[in-house]
């Protein structure tokens, strides 16, 4: 099976923009991971940031990332304007879709239900706002699955009407870049997804680590 290049398809679409700006309604996940992005897309889109994240618990850790997504759009500078738009906190939505799937690792089922909660709520509002195209900023990290955000995103265009931007931000070192943007800009960098399991994970990888600091063990050779 031929793996999909996501970035060859959004430089084809950008090339074929011809100096027009679309509107476009990108997802956010947190500042780290939208710095990059915005840098990029500003250059090419008129952007609406959108932030629909009800997995994020618990609610104070919500709050300080949707601040920080806001410090960062009123700093960075950007050829195109960028705005804010917040989605619902509606936290069982994501408890409900979680149900069952509760000590699943990360990476699995649990997380792409997840995926498609968001970019559904985000195709959804792209249609009622008018927008030209949607996207999320999900793909820049390492642990999240590119293919199976840009399946779930081609099936919500097909569902919503409004075209999904197909990406896969980590290429062209965007995940360097935004590592080196949050410096920059001083932006908080969490240690976990968002979800209460991803917290429990990293507790737990935490506790691991420490312990085998005392022990003197290499903690890659420890079972986690």
């Amino acid at each position: 099976m031929v793996k999909i290049n996501y970035q060859k398809q959004l430089d084809a679409v950008i090339a074929g923009l011809h100096g027009e700006t679309p509107s476009l309604l990108l997802h956010a996940c947190c500042a780290p991971c939208s710095s990059y992005v915005l840098e990029y897309l500003s250059d090419y889109f008129r952007i609406t940031l959108f932030y629909y994240n009800p997995n994020i618990s618990p609610e104070d850790e919500y709050r300080k990332r949707v601040e920080e997504v806001k410090r960062l759009i009123a700093a960075l500078p950007v050829k195109n304007p960028v705005s804010f738009l917040e989605g619902n906190y509606d936290t069982d939505r994501f408890f409900a879709l979680a149900k069952g799937h509760e000590d699943e690792p990360e990476g699995g089922e649990r997380c792409f239900s997840c995926y498609a909660l968001r970019l559904r709520e985000a195709a959804q509002a792209a249609k009622e706002g008018g927008f030209d195209c949607f996207t999320t900023t999900l793909s820049i990290s390492p642990y999240k699955n590119a293919e199976k955000l840009n399946a779930i995103g081609a099936q919500l265009e097909k569902e919503s009407g409004v075209r999904y931007l197909y990406s896969d931000f980590k290429k062209k070192n965007g995940y360097q870049r935004s590592i080196t943007l949050s410096t920059k800009y001083n932006l908080y960098r969490q240690d976990y997804c968002g979800c209460v399991f991803s917290k429990a994970e990293r507790d737990r990888r935490l506790k691991v680590q420490n312990f085998s600091t005392q022990k003197g063990q290499p903690v890659e050779n420890l079972p986690i």
